[in-house]
This record gives structure tokens, sequence and C-alpha cells, in this order.
């Protein structure tokens, strides 16, 4: 936290390590991850099978699902079961603090849900801001002179327009 704002207050449980040796952040960093929770989330309804994994989750890779599957097994979230037939028959199962995890999960997708349409309004809102804001900033400030402009045509600033000299005159 900065010397400045030395004010806030911050909620015990989120007064973690700064940067890359935060626990928590390290852990968030893992389950966070766009495969690591698609993956928990097909295999929290039973055993799953590597193809079924692969085919339920749009755009996968099959290195990219093999290196999270490891990742996720070496983190305890889930077992990984060989049964010994040919060719080798191997499932994937939730661990308790997986399960846990996906409970976490419906509820941040029941909140998404339930928000979807206040965000998409405030989304709205804030980009025709920031487009007026743009257009304001990029428009000429003709605004400007012409209130500036008195009745007679003259400039109000001070400087008064010379009246232009007749033909006759020169």
């Amino acid at each position: 936290m900065s010397q400045r704002n030395t004010g806030v207050t911050v909620d015990p449980r989120l007064d973690v390590y700064d940067g890359a040796e935060c626990p928590v952040r390290e852990v968030l960093d893992r389950i966070s991850g766009k495969w690591s929770i698609q993956i928990i989330i097909a295999a929290a309804a039973g055993p799953v099978r590597f193809t079924e994994l692969e085919r339920t989750i749009e755009g996968i890779s099959r290195r990219m699902l093999t290196l999270t599957l490891r990742s996720l097994e070496r983190d305890g979230l889930l077992i990984r079961t060989v049964y010994p037939t040919v060719p080798p028959k191997v499932v994937y199962t939730v661990t308790e603090p997986a399960r846990e995890l996906y409970e976490s999960f419906l509820t941040l997708m029941d909140w998404a849900h339930r928000h979807r349409p206040t965000i998409a309004a405030a989304r709205m809102a804030y980009d025709l801001a920031a487009a007026a804001a743009e257009e304001a900033a990029t428009r000429p400030h003709d605004d400007h002179l012409a209130v500036m402009l008195s009745s007679r045509g003259s400039v109000s600033s001070g400087v008064t327009a010379k009246p232009a000299a007749s033909s006759a005159a020169r």
C-alpha cells in the first residue's frame, strides 16, 4: 500500500504478501485459468475420460489439456486413475477440495448470470460517455467562438474587428 493511502482499510483476508511470493495469488492463478475452470466443472459430474474432456471443452488443444490435467492432479484437485486394459482406460475425478471449488464456481456463475444485464448497461453507459468525451475533445472549438462573438460581429475578447474599407474610399 502506498504511503498516500494510509486511511484505506484492507479486509484482513486480502492482506497477503505482495508480488510473486503471494501464496493466495499462486493458488488463484492456478484455479482461475480458462481451462482449469472448465475441466473442474466437467469432471464434477463424475469420472471423465481424456477424450470426453477433449470433446466437451471447445478450443482446448491436446497438449493444453494434458498440461492442465497434470497441473490439477499435482495440486490435489483431480485424481487420475489408470485401469489396466488394452488400450489403458484413464479417468479423472475431482477431489473434495475441487468439489468445494466447483460449488464456488456455481455461486460465481449464478452471480454473473443475475448481474449480466447490470454490467451490460454499465458498459454501454461508460462507452457512450467515453465516445462523447472523445468527440468533444477532437471537435473544433467553433462553439466557443460563437459564444465569444457579440451581436455586432466583433469578438468579445477585447479585440474589435475593424470595419472593412469601402471600395469608394480607395
